[in-house]
C-alpha cells in the first residue's frame, strides 16, 4: 500500500520553528519530485515547497528564507523545517508526491498523506 505519513506539526508561538517529516511507504519515491501543500482555514490548498531527487528545491514566496524543504532518499522521508514561523503560516500541512507544474502553478499526481496541523500563535 503506497501511504505517505507525516509528522511534526503542532502549536508555536510567532517566531519559533518546527519540523515537519513525511515518510513515504510502498514504492520507491527517489525519482520523485516531492512536496508540501498547506490549507489554511477557509482558504484553498496553496504549495508552499518542492524538492527534486537530486535536491533542487522551489519554495512559494511567501516562505522563502524561512522553510528549508530536504529528503532523505535512503529513507523515503521528506522534511520541511520551518522557522520564523507566522500566524499567517496556520494550517494543516500536506505531504505530496509526484509533483508536477503546470501553468506555472504545483500540483500533485498523488497520493496524499492525511495532513498535520500546524498553529501559530501571536
Amino acid at each position: 500500500q503506497v501511504q505517505l505519513v507525516e509528522s511534526g506539526g503542532g502549536s508555536v508561538q510567532a517566531g519559533g520553528s518546527l519540523r515537519l517529516s513525511c515518510a513515504a511507504s510502498g514504492r520507491s519515491f527517489t525519482s520523485s519530485i516531492m512536496g508540501w501543500f498547506r490549507q489554511a482555514p477557509g482558504k484553498e490548498r496553496e504549495f508552499v515547497a518542492a524538492i527534486r531527487w537530486s535536491g533542487s528545491t522551489f519554495y512559494t514566496d511567501s516562505v522563502k528564507g524561512r522553510f528549508t524543504i530536504s529528503r532523505d532518499n535512503a529513507r523515503n522521508t521528506v522534511y520541511l523545517q520551518m522557522n520564523s514561523l507566522k500566524p499567517e503560516d496556520t494550517a494543516v500541512y500536506y505531504c505530496a508526491a509526484d509533483l508536477y507544474k503546470n501553468g506555472g502553478s504545483w500540483h500533485s499526481a498523488g497520493p496524499w498523506g492525511q495532513g498535520t496541523q500546524v498553529t501559530v500563535s501571536s
